[in-house]
């Protein structure tokens, strides 16, 4: 029900700014938003624009990363990378205090356009936020809510503004950059680096680089538009607090790094008595299997463009589900299957440091427990034969 009032709320704010004409003393600003390490979501900022028309008493957010929970077969479309997300417009006080409130910095850059070109931008935001024209197909590093705003600008003013993006002097991958905002979000990070494949890793042009809000927020203070600033005046709306920042020892490495021990003793002492722990296996391979068929899945039945080429399918194998199944009946080709998995996770760490896709280092015990119990079962399965 609230969402409900809230669509109805927007559609009578866009119908009331249809046709409207800015006065003089109108201010259209880029707002960007500081990360937030409360939710993965939240670490990598914000940005939308700024209306601001004291005249005419309006002051609106237009905001492109708003989605709808309600929206038909809602998870089933995120999973397929079918997320529609949409415009928005909000009052754009309510929208600032929230930032605010969760000590996230607020910055404010005035765009630096003349009355007509203010018209033409703000024409365009009030037609783009009508319900037929509202909805856009979300893209995580290509088509959100940062990219949209150098993107709208040039769809409005064509040539006449220029990103510079000469100031970019780094010559990060798109993974590198995203990590870079993920440093208090070990578990976060972990899942989009195995999640995510080969694209993550393509150098990123200075023009990518603004997929994130931060490097919006450079971007458009290294514009122009016909050759004079893009941005005439910037305003520090609201400077975020410090804040005591701590993962904890719970930590993917750590935790891997500790099973990877216990696993060590436990594949010694099945050695030493000559008999493998069937259960221990089943569970294992069973876990990384599943992970290996959704990343297989989320490359070939999903609209998730940066989830192809995925080489952690080189480790997380979707085979291992069926030798999960040849070990609870017993099967002799399981023995094959083991060695061939010990050497390839073998030859997988050794060159893991020159695959063309960065994997997430924390993964090098996973890498180590597969081969340890690889090498037991095969081992073992000699034994006996």
């Amino acid at each position: 029900m609230k969402t409900h009032i809230f669509l109805i709320l927007l559609l009578t704010v866009s119908t009331v700014l249809w046709g409207q004409m800015l006065s003089p003393e109108a201010e259209i600003s880029v707002i960007t938003c500081g990360p937030g390490q409360t939710e993965l979501y939240s670490a990598f900022g914000h940005s939308a624009f700024r209306v601001h028309d004291p005249v005419n008493q309006f002051d609106y957010a237009f905001n492109y990363g708003v989605f709808d929970f309600d929206q038909p077969n809602f998870y089933l479309n995120f999973a397929r990378g079918h997320n529609n997300y949409r415009l928005a417009v909000q009052d754009y006080k309510r929208f600032e205090y929230f930032y605010i409130y969760y000590n996230r910095y607020v910055h404010e850059q005035v765009l630096n356009l003349t009355p007509a070109q203010k018209q033409k931008l703000f024409d365009y935001l009030v037609w783009n936020s009508q319900p037929e024209n509202q909805y856009y197909r979300y893209d995580y590093f290509y088509d959100n809510c940062a990219t949209k705003l150098p993107e709208i600008v040039l769809k409005v003013f064509g040539d006449s503004v220029q990103f510079d993006g000469s100031y970019i002097t780094t010559k990060y991958s798109i993974r590198q950059l995203t990590d870079l905002y993920l440093k208090y979000q070990p578990w976060g990070d972990l899942g989009i680096d195995i999640c995510l494949g080969l694209p993550m890793d393509k150098k990123a042009t200075p023009y990518e680089y603004m997929f994130l809000p931060d490097y919006v927020e450079s971007g458009f203070d290294h514009a122009t538009i016909g050759g004079e600033p893009l941005v005439k005046e910037k305003r520090i709306v609201f400077e975020s607090a410090p804040e005591q920042l701590n993962n904890g020892i719970f930590q993917p490495l750590y935790l891997f790094s500790f099973l990877a021990l216990l696993v060590l003793v436990l594949s010694a002492y099945d050695i030493r008595r000559k008999k493998v722990s069937r259960w221990f296996d089943l569970v294992l391979f069973t876990i990384i299997g599943l992970i290996g068929l959704l990343l297989f899945l989320l490359w070939t039945a999903t609209d998730h463009k940066a989830a192809a080429s995925n080489m952690n399918l080189l480790w997380a194998l979707p085979t291992h589900l069926i030798v999960v199944a040849g070990l609870i009946r017993e099967k002799k080709w399981t023995i094959t299957y083991f060695k061939g998995t010990a050497i390839l996770s073998g030859l997988l760490l050794i060159t893991w440091s020159w695959l063309p896709q960065i994997l997430h280092f924390s993964l090098v015990p996973i890498m180590i427990i597969v081969i340890m119990r690889a090498y037991t079962n095969f081992y073992l399965s000699n034994t006996r034969s």
